[in-house]
């Protein structure tokens, strides 16, 4: 808390359990996110692979994340 009493904005947002859990979901995808790009790509522009195996790739990665993120919600409840 500040000296007046009140806590600044930054000290209210850090405790705040939806923002933390907003900045923990958004580190996570930036991560995450970047890995998928560079598989697409791979299987994109991949001679062997058909352009819709990167589709179904996709697919198949928004649900794994999401398990992924839950099992993370699970294993640290005081982070998010």
């Amino acid at each position: 808390m500040s000296g007046n009493g009140r806590a600044s904005l930054k000290e209210r947002l850090l405790e705040s359990k939806i923002f933390r859990s907003f900045m923990i979901y958004s580190a996570f995808r930036a991560v995450y996110g970047a890995g998928i790009l560079v598989v697409t790509y791979l299987l994109a522009t991949s001679d062997q692979a058909p352009i819709w195996v990167s589709g179904l790739f996709l697919l198949a990665s928004m649900a794994i994340s999401r398990a992924i993120f839950r099992a993370i919600k699970r294993r640290w409840p005081h982070l998010a």
